[in-house]
């Protein structure tokens, strides 16, 4: 089963990723050289960035864009949503939640980097009992999860995890390298991503990550964090 990327700013102009269609071209064209046959990319969901509706004219743009360039990437519907939005609760029941493919199961959602986030566990329950499931994006890279056990409790809660696998050949420092090792060790993710902002030297750093993921976590493993779980993840079924 191909790689599939539910993490990712693709979209052209949109929050902090690729500013130029010819960017995005270029960032697509990593992700099918490394392997990548699907993604659903994330923009932002806060108010300093693009709203829902010219995302998804965004994502209709690249898809033409990708078709005419002969680029095989097919692309779904997604957002990266932030934890302490005051609103995100009450947003779920709406297409404003913006959540992963459009079967809608689960919802992208980043911790704050570095404050901490006791609410986790209670925002997590108040989501399932919504029919939600959040995905927390790069855990090993926010405070919250420094704390010993609390990766272990958010998914005890009925989130899953999602590792950021730059984290593995030290992109966000060496802390951030050693919980991401550790949560591995522990089988705490479930997917993988790559978190992509710029095409710059895309190919290389994404592709030594991949080579460290598969080292740690061996072929059965890497499968499962890189295709199987994300797909069933933007099918809207349940993980392994």
């Amino acid at each position: 089963m191909p790689m599939v990327d539910l993490h990712l700013h693709l979209l052209p102009d949109v929050d902090d990723g690729c500013k130029t269609m010819d960017e995005t071209l270029a960032m697509a064209k990593a992700l099918v050289a490394l392997g990548f046959t699907a993604a659903a990319p994330s923009p932002h969901n806060r108010p300093e960035y693009a709203n829902r509706d010219v995302a998804l004219q965004r994502l209709d743009e690249v898809k033409v864009a990708l078709k005419s360039a002969g680029i095989a990437l097919a692309l779904d519907v997604n957002a990266e949503n932030f934890f302490l939005d005051e609103s995100l609760l009450m947003k779920l029941p709406t297409p404003e939640s913006r959540r992963i493919g459009t079967a809608g199961k689960y919802l992208l959602v980043e911790a704050p980097y570095t404050s901490p986030l006791p609410q986790l566990t209670d925002v997590v329950f108040r989501m399932k009992l919504k029919g939600v499931t959040p995905v927390i994006a790069h855990p090993e890279r926010c405070l919250e999860f420094e704390r010993k056990g609390r990766a272990a409790e958010a998914v005890q809660s009925g989130a899953l995890l999602q590792l950021d696998v730059g984290s593995l050949i030290g992109r966000y420092g060496k802390s951030a390298q050693k919980l991401a090792k550790q949560f591995l060790d522990d089988g705490l993710y479930a997917i993988s991503a790559t978190d992509l902002h710029s095409p710059v030297g895309a190919e290389q750093w994404v592709s030594e990550s991949l080579k460290a993921l598969q080292k740690q976590v061996g072929a059965k493993a890497f499968s499962q964090l890189t295709e199987n779980n994300p797909g069933l993840i933007l099918k809207g079924q349940p993980v392994a």
